[in-house]
């Protein structure tokens, strides 16, 4: 006998609760793309949530960028259709579950603060992002690491040992299956084999607003031409020193009252601000390459 108040569930309608997913392509633009991946996704059941697109008119490409949910198809299911789809268009996609966070390792050296703020926003969800491990050539942080639970890993690089110093910060991706380098003020110049593993995958911050003031000691070097603003970049890592497509950017308003210190201080501030927007961009796959540029699809 049913008991008083009890609602029986609907067991059909917990079995088809709808997948979320993120689908990015690009492509040489041609009429109807839209209207074509819309019709894919209709007909498979899918609603899109939300979407975005852009025709770049000097490279004559197509960028799209399509959450939305299904149900009764799972996702190995839909990355065969979509193959199928993508082939006469000549697309490069990728379909994301949003669901999963970001397998991520993070680089520093001595200075914390970019290190510090990724960790906090991890912990309190700010970031959909999983921190397997922290990579550094000093001990400073290695109790910071310790109190978060992540396990740190002390690789020091010097003079004529950097190829078996890459080589172990290699196994220590391979072995965390790390989906996303962060260099968080890590203050070593990569080698050009090293840059090509980590293709699309490995993004640097620059205490400078590139392309003003590359290489180091850039506040320094804003501090004895005087300027007015003072910005911090986040850029993919490629073996061009400093040159990788930048995918965000911001300043704050200085003067001729500002010592060097006071520069540092305010730009560290914007380091870490504009490295968390970009590690949140990258992991929602709301950035794109675009040659040496980007395209950010923003919330």
């Amino acid at each position: 006998m049913p008991v008083r108040g009890w609602v029986e569930p609907n067991l059909a309608a917990l079995r088809t609760v709808p997948m979320l997913y993120v689908l990015t392509l690009s492509c040489h633009d041609r009429r109807g793309l839209v209207h074509a991946v819309s019709g894919f996704l209709l007909e498979r059941g899918g609603n899109i949530e939300e979407a975005a697109q852009y025709n770049d008119p000097n490279t004559g490409l197509f960028f799209m960028r399509v959450q939305f949910s299904c149900e009764g198809i799972g996702f190995e299911a839909l990355q065969a259709q979509l193959d199928a789809f993508a082939l006469p268009f000549q697309m490069q996609w990728a379909l994301h579950d949003p669901a999963q966070p970001t397998r991520t390792v993070l680089f520093v050296s001595k200075e914390g603060h970019c290190l510090n703020d990724l960790l906090f926003r991890w912990k309190t969800a700010q970031l959909p992002i999983d921190v397997r491990a922290i990579v550094s050539n000093h001990r400073e942080f290695e109790a910071l690491a310790a109190s978060y639970g992540v396990p740190f890993h002390h690789i020091p690089v010097l003079a004529g040992n950097k190829p078996e110093a890459e080589a172990r910060q290699l196994d220590v991706l391979r072995a965390q299956r790390a989906e996303l380098v962060v260099l968080a003020r890590y203050m070593q110049i990569l080698s050009n084999d090293f840059c090509q593993q980590l293709c699309g995958r490995a993004i640097n911050i620059h205490h400078s607003f590139l392309p003003s003031f590359k290489g180091a000691k850039p506040y320094h070097q804003a501090h004895d031409r005087g300027v007015k603003l003072i910005g911090a970049t986040a850029h993919y890592v490629t073996a061009d020193l400093d040159e990788g497509p930048i995918i965000e950017q911001d300043v704050v308003r200085v003067d001729h009252s500002h010592t060097v210190a006071d520069l540092t201080s305010l730009g560290r501030d914007t380091e870490s601000h504009v490295l968390a927007r970009a590690v949140r961009w990258h992991c929602e796959h709301r950035v794109l390459r675009n040659g040496h540029k980007t395209v950010i699809f923003r919330s």
